[in-house]
């Protein structure tokens, strides 16, 4: 498996889009943050949050193509359970594995609380917590595209909303510095 520097050098070489770049940063920190909370491997969730999305550039006008053209540019550089997971956050397969359930409501998460991020007078984190992120939560209209049923799928790893939500914002506040929030 590479390791975190060529994850990096990879996302670099294929993501141009500061928005997708720091995304994809904020996925990452929110996986590395389930790992930690469900036992599993922190490096291998990490480097799979952070390169899901490798593919964006290339696939923005092919959605049918999302994750397939990311697997075959990292095949023999992630195990399988990692590619399997990138092909199950953009529903190319069934999510079956932790990895799989755990990356599927990460993706959506880290829009959604940038969102929260951005309607606030200071534009940061720092004034985003849970009781904020609930209300807006409830707003259907508010961060439409972060899909609030993929957010909910944080039950499959038997985490309840408020806790997922209370975890992936810390994530995000340990790197705000690194995404400009």
């Amino acid at each position: 498996m590479i390791n975190r520097d060529e994850a990096l050098e990879l996302l670099k070489q294929h993501i141009k889009k500061k928005n997708i770049f720091n995304h994809s940063l904020a996925v990452e920190a929110v996986m590395r943050a389930l790992a930690r909370k469900l036992g599993q491997d922190e490096e291998l969730w990490g480097i799979t949050g952070l390169l899901h999305d490798l593919d964006y550039d290339q696939t923005f006008d092919k959605p049918e193509l999302h994750g397939k053209i990311a697997v075959q540019i990292l095949d023999g550089k992630l195990p399988k359970e990692s590619l399997d997971a990138i092909l199950a956050h953009c529903d190319k397969k069934d999510r079956e594995t932790l990895i799989e359930k755990a990356i599927y409501p990460a993706d959506p998460i880290t829009g959604f609380i940038v969102a929260c991020a951005l309607i606030r007078k200071e534009k940061t984190l720092e004034g985003v917590d849970l009781k904020f992120m609930k209300k807006r939560f409830k707003e259907k209209r508010f961060a439409a595209g972060a899909n609030r049923d993929h957010i909910r799928t944080c039950e499959d790893l038997g985490l309840e909303l408020d806790e997922f939500l209370q975890i992936s914002l810390d994530a995000m506040k340990s790197i705000a510095s690194e995404i400009g929030l």
